[in-house]
């Protein structure tokens, strides 16, 4: 699966979108196994608060990752069930808990820009930059240093 095409307009990739707290975020399609709604998760003792657990997903041992507690928003009180987006890195997977999960955009890679100064610190630290979209901002996620950041480190 290819997801950056070379045109005459140049480079364009494609994002799975995702809502989390009401922000727009986008996670680039080649960093993305699947999406899937955990059920059963099992608490691992002693984890950081983000961890919100792990569970079996179609035979393999995932780690959830709350990306709520991750950028420090509080816990949502809708009743829905969280969805999750899988992702891999260093051969571990993962599932990044998010509130929902859009569309997928094909979008030019000259229109990313660098994060701007105003953006908030904890998703400025996860962010790879954004795209400027009608009346909203998409920051595209980082898998790896969403991954990679102690949530200690976040608070900083």
């Amino acid at each position: 699966m290819t997801t950056v095409n070379q045109g005459s307009e140049g480079a364009i990739t494609e994002y799975v979108t995702t809502t989390i707290g009401g922000q727009l975020f986008g996670l680039p399609i080649s960093r993305v196994q699947d999406v899937f709604m955990p059920e059963r998760l099992t608490r691992v003792p002693l984890a950081s608060n983000d961890v919100a657990g792990v569970l079996n997903l179609r035979g393999r041992i995932v780690t959830a990752i709350d990306m709520r507690a991750r950028l420090g928003l509080p816990k949502e009180d809708t009743g829905r069930p969280p969805m999750a987006v899988g992702v891999e890195l260093r051969g571990e997977s993962y599932g990044l808990l998010i509130d929902s999960i859009g569309e997928v955009m094909k979008l030019a890679d000259e229109g990313r820009e660098v994060n701007p100064v105003n953006l908030d610190p904890r998703m400025a630290k996860m962010s790879a930059g954004v795209h400027r979209l009608d009346g909203q901002l998409m920051v595209v996620l980082d898998v790896d240093r969403v991954l990679e950041i102690a949530p200690d480190k976040l608070a900083a």
